[in-house]
């Protein structure tokens, strides 16, 4: 008997991504293409892992809760897969943005990824509007656009699975994920005219060789000190982020792509409204005031297991 096979959702940040976001239209086939696009899927992975096994290409779908309804998917839906509603502070705003299906494209060679996106673009185009499309890329040793490291507190080993698989929580979807995106823009001018010691006190680490600052020093409304959250007993919660920075020199648009994997989104939900709201209430994420979160969708990440069914 088969086991559960997750998508590839822990596997760890390289050098090219391509994510896309669409938007299911009223086309009475599309049902059938999401069939297709599920076996697509499905075809994708397993040919560019045997074509070129060391490569560490992917392709991640995730469902919105919107398509879930529009596709007739299983009954209940996975536990927290609701529309995600906004999470508004006294002067930030994690906004709340359409998208019914989502693509998270890696591979070290973009080619990979730039070929599997027109394969899946070729297939939606007739029942479905691209609304997102990003392409992000390895900056020097695995950092922003701002300069700091990205992605140091992930967890590594089994805890990638741990904090980003459903387990018998909700056995029906053991082994998905939940999966939420923000695409943020940064103003670098702002962030440029601050000193390296007010950037490394907006972040809470130093910029050059990524060492967390102590307690007694780090600022409490730091990005470390409210993105790194604890359960109600002291708990450590994670999640799997594979966040990728893009931009283009010439237009001066410069981001980050947010992406976390987790087993719950109340884990995500969490980090969110300490980062917007602030912990205390008003004691808001001081990297919020150079970067802007101008979108933000909540999806979920069915099996391989789950996609072979859809696909049938």
């Amino acid at each position: 008997m088969m086991g559960i096979e997750s998508q590839n959702v822990t596997d760890y940040p390289n050098s090219n991504t391509i994510f896309m976001v669409w938007k299911l239209g009223d086309d009475p086939k599309v049902k059938d293409v999401f069939r297709q696009l599920c076996a697509l899927v499905l075809n994708l992975n397993n040919s560019v892992f045997n074509r070129f096994p060391d490569s560490r290409a992917s392709c991640v779908m995730g469902i919105g809760h919107n398509a879930w309804k529009i596709l007739d998917l299983p009954s209940p839906l996975p536990k927290e897969l609701t529309h995600y509603e906004e999470i508004r502070g006294d002067k930030h705003v994690a906004v709340s943005t359409p998208g019914d299906l989502h693509f998270h494209l890696r591979a070290d060679n973009k080619s990979l990824i730039f070929d599997m996106a027109i394969e899946i673009s070729k297939l939606l185009t007739p029942v479905a509007e691209s609304i997102l499309e990003v392409h992000g890329f390895k900056y020097w040793d695995a950092r922003s656009i701002l300069g700091f490291v990205d992605g140091t507190e992930n967890p590594h080993g089994e805890d990638r699975d741990f904090f980003a698989k459903i387990g018998d929580e909700d056995l029906p979807y053991k082994g998905g994920s939940y999966l939420f995106v923000q695409k943020y823009i940064h103003n670098m001018d702002a962030w440029k005219s601050l000193s390296t010691e007010e950037q490394e006190k907006v972040i809470g680490r130093s910029k050059e060789n990524d060492i967390e600052m102590s307690d007694d020093v780090k600022p409490s409304n730091s990005h470390i000190a409210l993105a790194n959250i604890e359960g109600e007993n002291g708990e450590e919660l994670k999640i799997v982020r594979d966040n990728m920075p893009f931009g283009s020199p010439s237009t001066n648009e410069f981001g980050t792509y947010f992406i976390a994997y987790s087993n719950t989104f109340t884990t995500t939900k969490k980090m969110l409204t300490n980062m917007f709201v602030g912990n205390p209430v008003g004691n808001y994420d001081r990297i919020l005031d150079f970067s802007t979160a101008v979108t933000g969708t909540l999806f979920f990440v069915p099996t391989r297991n789950m996609l072979d069914e859809f696909s049938g």
